[in-house]
């Protein structure tokens, strides 16, 4: 009878796939431990009006927030998508007529050509778009350090989790860890990818005087702001919640009346 020997691998073969094994954990940690220092925190969830089936914009704060546009945010983002004459648009800001016309009067706008061919500036319509802070994007960048300011119109909807994100980016601040290594020119903000921005913090307390006599917090400014760019990234959002709820009445009676129909109709049939 012939007997199998069992093979077994030779003893220095299993010793240097452990050392192998043990190297390659010993140069993964530090660099895991490294993406971990610099990955983005997930923001924190907050109540907004706006959300769920129900939720409506707080119209004051639409107000406001424009008006923080305005003052600061303006000088290096644009609102592509935002004309003048939707600040008074239904479910909006809702400004009067008369005051968005005044807003638009501020702004020089270039128009023409003329009679003559010439292209000349008039004062801004309600039909004309909030004009961009530069003409080009490289003048944005050469006025920004190599960095393109992003336009704000639908920024809510391009950034995960947006409403959240953007309060959590624009209060989140800070100066950064002691072993943390921040490029020149950049700012340390742990809710940004990298935890390093270009951009520096641009609320601070007093920087605006609302209207309304609001106190201007960081907070509220963040709150204020993230209402305003919510409403100029989805402008039909009350309508079209408005209009979902009866729709969804009506296929409830629609549903009862079918199931009823049905029950009806196949009462006397036997279905064995």
């Amino acid at each position: 009878m012939i007997t199998q020997t069992k093979r077994y691998p030779p003893r220095w073969s299993v010793l240097t796939i452990g050392v192998a094994m043990g190297l390659a954990l010993a140069a993964w940690a530090p660099v895991r431990a490294a993406d971990e220092a610099t990955e983005a925190l997930s923001p924190s969830a907050r109540d907004w009006s706006f959300s769920g089936p129900l939720g409506v914009f707080d119209r004051a704060a639409l107000q406001r927030g424009y008006q923080l546009y305005r003052e600061v945010c303006s000088a290096c983002h644009s609102l592509e998508f935002i004309a003048f004459r939707n600040l008074a648009d239904p479910g909006g800001p809702e400004f009067s007529e008369e005051a968005v016309k005044a807003l638009a009067a501020e702004h020089s706008v270039q128009d023409g050509p003329d009679e003559f061919g010439e292209m000349f500036d008039r004062p801004g319509r309600l039909s004309d778009y909030l004009p961009s802070p530069y003409l080009n994007n490289n003048e944005a960048r050469a006025a920004n350090g190599g960095s393109l300011p992003p336009d704000l119109s639908v920024i809510i909807k391009a950034r995960t989790n947006g409403p959240n994100y953007l309060y959590a980016l624009l209060t989140g601040y800070e100066d950064p860890p002691a072993d943390f290594e921040l490029a020149d020119m950049m700012n340390y903000n742990p809710y940004f990818s990298g935890r390093q921005i270009a951009m520096a913090p641009q609320l601070f307390e007093g920087i605006v005087e609302y209207s309304d006599g609001t106190e201007a917090s960081v907070a509220q400014m963040a709150k204020d702001l993230v209402q305003f760019l919510t409403w100029t990234a989805e402008p039909k959002l009350e309508e079209r919640k408005a209009l979902a709820m009866p729709v969804l009445i009506y296929m409830l009676i629609l549903t009862i009346l079918l199931y009823a129909s049905y029950k009806r109709i196949w009462r006397d049939v036997d279905h064995d």
